[in-house]
């Protein structure tokens, strides 16, 4: 096994056990955490102190810091629908129900607000906005969306948006040559490949992110590059509480290692013919697109 694809494996499963490494982002998986935030994240009601417990413990078991968990509580409760669009948010209210203070919730709103789920307005205050305001490509959203009531609606339109935006990125990155990021796409290849062969579909899905991001970047056009989030969002979301395909198989891989050799010959129609074909491995894109004609 390559040096890059030991580690790989090392940092997720310690990912895994919750031990972080130095400058890690903790992107704790958000389905293994569904139940508990969702029983944390409900209208507003009961015990001001059980509320507030019973939100710190959903949230602190994602490793984030307060003004992270209340984001986090607050945004899944308005994509939801807990907090419905014209609701007001009172700063001192949600301070004392949340149990955090008023700098924590002024920075929340904040946040939210750039996302588009709240708007704040003097002699007004603040108000969650409906669903046409908000930003429905920013990855928390993408998110939240994902494993709440709409999740059927955002899994199907991430899986039409991915077969838009993946195979012309396949298609442009075949035409520049980057050899630098050939390599690292043949290395995540080979990592996701020893991942398979040990079980280990937290790698899988690690590398397999990677290597979609990796993907775009090498198409050499910066308003794709600038999707890629959405690419990784789907990935995190589309397959379960940890993998980003459903079932990682030879079949998958297979694809994954042809698109490489496409990029390497230069061939474009391969590079996208071989990601179409990858990406209705995949069951949500395969109810929303039809499956590539065989030449």
């Amino acid at each position: 096994m390559s040096t890059l694809a030991h580690t790989m494996m090392t940092a997720a499963r310690s990912a895994d056990s919750g031990l972080a490494g130095s400058g890690e982002l903790d992107r704790y998986p958000y389905s293994e955490a569904l139940a508990g935030d969702r029983a944390a994240a409900r209208p507003w009601g009961g015990s001001d102190s059980e509320l507030g417990r019973a939100s710190r413990r959903g949230a602190a078991s994602r490793g984030r810091g307060l003004h992270g968990q209340l984001v986090q509580q607050l945004g899944q409760m308005i994509v939801s629908g807990d907090l419905g669009a014209d609701r007001p948010l009172v700063p001192e209210e949600i301070g004392q129900r949340f149990e955090v203070s008023r700098t924590v919730v002024r920075e929340s709103l904040r946040v939210l607000e750039a996302k588009g789920l709240v708007s704040a307005r003097p002699n007004v205050g603040t108000r969650v906005r409906p669903v046409s305001d908000w930003n429905l490509l920013d990855p928390d959203i993408i998110e939240w969306r994902a494993f709440g009531p709409q999740r059927d609606d955002q899994r199907r339109e991430l899986a039409e948006l991915r077969w838009t935006i993946e195979p012309l990125a396949a298609r442009l990155a075949a035409g520049h040559g980057r050899e630098d990021l050939q390599q690292r796409l043949g290395d995540m290849v080979e990592i996701m490949g020893h991942a398979m062969g040990q079980g280990d579909a937290i790698t899988f899905s690690r590398a397999d992110a990677e290597f979609h991001a990796l993907l775009i970047q090498a198409a050499g056009n910066r308003m794709l590059e600038h999707l890629s989030g959405i690419v990784s969002a789907a990935l995190h979301v589309s397959g379960g509480p940890v993998t980003g395909c459903d079932r990682p198989g030879e079949v998958s891989l297979g694809h994954h290692a042809r698109i490489v050799d496409a990029l390497a010959s230069g061939d474009s129609a391969a590079a996208e013919s071989a990601m179409r074909q990858l990406l209705v491995v995949h069951p949500d894109v395969e109810r929303v697109v039809p499956a590539p004609r065989e030449h």
